[in-house]
């Protein structure tokens, strides 16, 4: 019961490594508030957990005014907040792409097995519309930023307190298909070394995880075959498992990870090794 007596948020809980997280922390006897863009997702996580170690709250993370009465909901209810999790996040913005995406990306993997010159270009960043920007680095770096800050006016009462940013291999390595994902999860990297060092001297704790291709249904709108080739370049032969990276949260949660701060953890199954 590593987390006994601890209030935690994981926003983004509703699905996929967010809801493996919450379900972890309260395994581990947090009390956990489930936080999703999705009423009925978040509540149907609170009822697996079981309603009495959770509580649901519908916000969309990109909203400062939803994000703040958020945190006036936690503050009500429980009194503070000792964990946070910045996990919600968007893997494509206009579904409408999804076809010629498909399509190109068979053309490549054919091309490369041909042996000969890829003569298929992504060119997705000169296609990038703003608001498909926009919306990538609101939900993700804005969203961690909003939550952080509510945090923070929390966790600095008591000076004590733990942050775990999700970010991704994509912003250590860059992410070819879609470069508004590798930059907003290369600024949460940013964001959490810097937040680390301003609030190490009240006794908080900011960390970040960088997973590699996980097995959650941000990979439902790819093509299959995207999942064949995740699978041949990670050397363990395998996509990730949402209960891994909820174990490495719950590591960088718990007073084991007593002197860690501003550092990254990523559980990628050897993708990218630094």
């Amino acid at each position: 019961m590593r987390l006994e007596g601890k209030i935690a948020l994981v926003t983004g809980g509703g699905s996929g490594i967010g809801r493996a997280i919450a379900q972890r922390f309260a395994e581990e006897g947090a009390r956990v508030v489930v936080n999703d863009i999705r009423k009925d997702a978040a509540e149907r996580a609170v009822g697996e957990i079981g309603g009495a170690r959770a509580h649901a709250i519908a916000a969309d993370v990109a909203d400062s005014a939803a994000v703040r009465a958020m945190f006036e909901e936690i503050e009500r209810a429980f009194g503070g907040l000792d964990i946070l999790v910045n996990n919600a996040g968007i893997a494509e913005v206009d579904p409408s792409g999804r076809e010629a995406f498909g399509a190109k990306v068979e053309a490549r993997v054919g091309e490369m097995m041909m042996g000969g010159t890829v003569q298929t270009h992504w060119d997705i960043t000169q296609s990038l519309s703003d608001g498909e920007w926009s919306r990538m680095l609101a939900v993700h770096l804005n969203g961690t930023f909003y939550c952080t800050r509510e945090a923070l006016r929390l966790m600095s009462r008591v000076n004590r307190g733990a942050i775990v940013n999700i970010s991704s291999v994509a912003g250590l390595m860059g992410i070819e298909v879609a470069p508004h994902y590798g930059a907003a999860k290369a600024g949460i990297l940013g964001f959490t070394r810097s937040v680390a060092r301003e609030v190490a001297s009240r006794g908080i704790r900011v960390n970040a995880i960088c997973p590699g291709f996980i097995d959650t249904p941000i990979l439902d709108p790819l093509p299959p075959v995207t999942r064949i080739i995740a699978e041949r370049q990670t050397p363990l032969g395998r996509l990730g498992e949402p209960r891994e990276i909820a174990a490495a949260a719950l590591f960088l949660a718990s007073d084991e990870a007593s002197f860690i701060t501003g550092q990254w953890l990523s559980p990628n199954g050897g993708l990218l090794t630094v």
